[in-house]
């Protein structure tokens, strides 16, 4: 299987630069499996969509403010974006400039302090902080909201709050489980009202969830590892789910990478670690049911796992009546909710 396979043409124009005044306000494609049509909604038509005694999982990452700036003792500039945080105020992290940072080299941080590159692992540089006080903290007030790089704009005061979820709690991700942005709390009692229920899991995003995909050979492709935790109660609120003939929704593809991590021997189990899980079209997807998810870009290793839930032509026919519909794209776009093809999801 090609990288090639997974192109589609986007107007540029369709790439979604700042969120609706309404997080709710948001379109919804709903896919069901072929034959039956495609059904253009909205966000808010949801609970309909849902039975009750469904149960729909969140990922409650919180984004931290990630990308930093400053300059080496050349006086050449550096642009960080971290990709995770360590004990000992140390982090994983790309760094932007013009020649590469030496191990022992240091950075003079725009905002105060400065960084010592301990080394440095492919992409990844492994930096210890000299900053006041705990990084994460700090982060909070030095550090800069790192919106994704098709977005061509600095973020704005808006952005503090719109590219986080309303149940973000978790602070470790570098980018938002975008399909989560579209819930406000009005929705989210819509759903409770109708008996839908809910659950979180955690998984950090990482910076490589916005590197491309560099080899055309899916077989030769690494994914990058993320953080994440799939706790017991979380597990406990699944087999009710399916004891009682229930049906778990995943909100967003972090969360099926999650769920999917977490499975063993074919059963839900609780987990805690990294995952460098890899669903493309010929992996069985076994822990959901349906799926939320936004549009994702082409090549990408999410519109390869959604391709393999939902089937690679069927997607692909849902992102090109999407594209004619002038559906918005990406971070801050429109939703699609997916059904499984067949021999996926799972009571396949």
């Amino acid at each position: 299987m090609k990288k090639s396979d997974f192109h589609y043409a986007l107007p540029p124009e369709l790439i979604a630069q700042a969120p609706l005044p309404e997080r709710s306000a948001s379109r919804l494609l709903v896919v069901p499996p072929a034959p039956m049509p495609l059904g253009d909604l909205g966000i808010r038509d949801l609970p309909p969509l849902l039975e009750p005694g469904d149960l729909l999982v969140f990922n409650d990452t919180r984004v931290i403010p990630a990308r930093l700036h400053g300059a080496k003792a050349s006086g050449g500039r550096v642009e960080i974006l971290i990709e995770r945080l360590l004990p000992g105020n140390e982090a994983r992290a790309q760094i932007g400039a013009s020649k590469t940072p030496r191990a022992g080299s240091r950075i003079q941080l725009d905002a105060g302090g400065e960084v010592e590159v301990l080394g440095r692992e492919g992409e990844f540089y492994q930096l210890r902080f000299h900053v006041e006080g705990a990084l994460e903290d700090w982060l909070q007030q030095a550090g800069q909201l790192p919106l994704p790089p098709y977005i061509h704009r600095a973020p704005g005061a808006e952005d503090a709050s719109r590219y986080q979820t309303v149940f973000a709690r978790a602070p470790g991700a570098v980018a938002a489980p975008t399909a989560g942005l579209h819930f406000d709390e009005a929705l989210l009692a819509a759903l409770a009202a109708r008996g839908i229920e809910s659950g979180h899991v955690t998984l950090h995003v990482g910076a490589g969830t916005f590197q491309p995909v560099r080899v055309d050979d899916l077989d030769q492709h690494r994914m990058h590892s993320e953080w994440l935790n799939v706790d017991a109660d979380l597990v406990a609120n699944v087999r009710r789910t399916r004891e009682r003939g229930g049906r778990v929704i995943a909100v967003g593809t972090t969360v099926v990478r999650a769920l999917e991590s977490a499975m063993q021997g074919g059963e839900l189990r609780p987990y805690a670690g990294d995952t460098s899980i890899f669903i493309l079209p010929g992996v069985r997807v076994r822990s959901i049911d349906a799926l939320l998810t936004n549009f994702h870009l082409p090549e990408s290793t999410l519109l390869m796992l959604v391709s393999a839930f939902a089937g690679k032509e069927r997607i692909f026919e849902a992102y090109a009546h999407a594209i004619a519909q002038r559906y918005r794209f990406f971070s801050y776009g429109d939703a699609m909710l997916l059904f499984p093809q067949a021999g996926q999801g799972a009571s396949a």
